[in-house]
């Protein structure tokens, strides 16, 4: 058995995970807002989901949000909770007597997906998820890939536009500012007062309401309005892929978050301009374009099993 945690801004989530990547037992509870607490409560997931099962579990593999210092088992900085430099790996290896391994949370999503999701049984993958910004991450040659400072991978950080949106990275015109779920309900909320026909208005009630379901909602309905926000949203997303498809050429390319809820609605016309656009599109090896398959649990996976898909 293996046990993974995943540390977010909302909830800390635990779980036991068999060698095939199956989630067995599983805890969530609230994110406490100190170090220490946090440390008090993953400590507490351990106890309640090992019980007698000490021996079975070698260490704890921990996906956090953030900037982390994986070798040492430190959250550089983590702006949600305003930590500096914690070592949380020894906080809770202090409290449990486990040994801890970290990685960034979109890293572990990336190998859950990888190993027991859209990926499993390929050589290669990327994921990108499409929330709030736009997180990545990739597994290639079997392993886990994090760059030379495990910063790598912040694909919601290249230029689609050069000189546009501005970026709360301090850049301007980034993936993220045209192709998040943050991106695409300012731009429909934008289009909703310049559209007072909308369907939006009665489907939502008021551009505060806005969500990606309700926008694809009226999409599928072909309000004007959500056409025009959602086809723009499509073609920029399609060529943030095809850009990374053309660097990585990986096996699987996976999209998750929310938004990816809306399936084919997305793929298809993403898959459409990577048909035409991708370098190797008269090769007979292509990328094949999936939807993430495992949600919340994709972190949490990739998390326990972390040490047989790190680099060294």
């Amino acid at each position: 058995m293996y046990l993974g945690i995943d540390l977010g801004g909302i909830n800390v989530a635990a779980a036991l995970v068999s060698d095939t990547g199956t989630i067995k037992k599983q805890r969530s509870t609230p994110t406490p807002r100190t170090p220490e607490g946090v440390a008090d409560v993953i400590a507490e997931h351990v106890r309640q989901l090992l019980g007698d099962r000490n021996e079975t579990v070698e260490y704890i593999g921990l996906g956090s949000p953030g900037v982390i210092d994986t070798e040492h088992g430190v959250v550089e900085y983590w702006s949600n909770l305003d930590f500096h430099d914690v070592p949380l790996a020894d906080l809770i290896e202090a409290r449990t007597g486990l040994p801890v391994l970290m990685e960034n949370d979109a890293g572990c999503a990336a190998l859950g997906e990888y190993i027991a999701g859209a990926g499993k049984g390929s050589t290669s993958m990327v994921v990108i998820t499409l929330g709030t910004g736009i997180g990545g991450g990739a597994v290639l040659g079997g392993k886990l890939y994090t760059g030379l400072n495990h910063a790598g991978l912040e694909v919601g950080h290249f230029v689609l536009e050069h000189n546009g949106r501005p970026c709360t990275c301090g850049r301007k015109g980034c993936f993220e500012t045209y192709c998040s779920a943050t991106a695409l309900i300012r731009e429909m909320r934008k289009a909703m007062e310049q559209a007072p026909e909308s369907l939006l208005w009665s489907l939502a009630g008021s551009p505060e309401k806005v969500n990606g379901k309700l926008i694809f909602e009226a999409y599928q309905q072909q309000d004007p309005a959500a056409c025009r926000v959602v086809e723009e949203f499509l073609s920029y997303l399609g060529d943030g892929v095809v850009s990374l498809v053309n660097i990585f050429q990986p096996e699987v390319f996976c999209i998750g978050g929310g938004i990816a809820g809306a399936g084919e609605l997305i793929l298809g016309p993403v898959r459409k301009i990577l048909d035409a656009e991708d370098y190797a599109r008269g090769n007979p090896l292509r990328t094949r374009l999936m939807k993430a398959r495992l949600g919340n649990d994709a972190g949490l996976i990739g998390a326990a099993m972390l040490r047989d898909f790190r680099h060294g």
